[in-house]
């Protein structure tokens, strides 16, 4: 039920998840916004490496970081990784497209990047959260970097979207009123996900999860898969 109603943390846990598993054993792992390293565990079999700037939250716990680094800076040189992820980062430093083509610079040749977005989400993180992302704004972004696409997937559309915000509305009120909104909107709030095929664009979605890797040779891609 959990991964029903918070859909996109379920998916992001799963598209992790699978990216480690998919790398082969001992793959040099860069978690480019680590944070807490909340996904550090997916690479036990790696040689992990997590790096955040360590401001997004002053109450988390930034100790457990391989580096504290700025994202347009990072101290690797060119192509030390196999596997980069930088997963709800984005949105949260002052120039993408520098830190999409350093993340590229690290990447080895082969190398595979995850990157997962936010496009229809609340403000957060206070005060440093800056940018919201369409799936052209993706691809013009990996594009830049000289990576090539091989996947950019949203994660769901308008009713799961309509779904969560309604859920969400109990923060506007006080308690016991906000056990009442719950209690009226619950059942179409669960009941909407059934309806998403319905919107086959997917323009409202949550955020995507976006799939590239760098080619033995610098060039762009001609083409990606694009998957609902």
């Amino acid at each position: 039920m959990k991964g029903y109603i918070l859909h996109f943390e379920a998916a992001i846990t799963s598209a992790v998840g699978r990216f480690g598993a998919e790398l082969a054993p001992q793959s040099r792992v860069l978690d480019a916004g680590a944070g807490e390293g909340q996904y550090a565990h997916y690479f036990a079999g790696h040689r992990y490496v997590g790096v955040d700037l360590g401001v997004g939250d002053a109450a988390w716990d930034y100790g457990g970081l391989s580096a504290v680094a700025d994202l347009l800076a990072l101290p690797f040189p060119d192509g030390t990784f196999d596997g980069v992820l930088n997963v709800v980062t984005l949105e949260h430093v002052t120039d993408p497209p520098g830190v999409v083509r350093e993340l590229a610079r690290v990447l080895a040749a082969g190398g595979r990047l995850l990157l997962i977005v936010p496009h229809e989400w609340e403000v957060h993180q206070h005060p440093h959260d800056y940018f919201r992302y369409t799936r052209f704004g993706c691809q013009l972004l990996l594009k830049g970097a000289g990576l090539r696409i091989d996947s950019i997937r949203p994660v769901g559309g308008y009713f799961r979207l309509l779904s969560r915000r309604l859920l969400s509305g109990y923060k506007f009120f006080p308690a016991p009123l906000s056990w009442l909104w719950l209690a009226v909107v619950a059942l179409p709030a669960l009941l909407l996900p059934w309806l998403d095929g319905l919107d086959r664009q997917a323009d409202y979605t949550l955020g995507y999860i976006c799939h590239a890797h760098k080619d033995a040779e610098s060039g762009y891609a001609d083409g990606y898969a694009e998957t609902p």
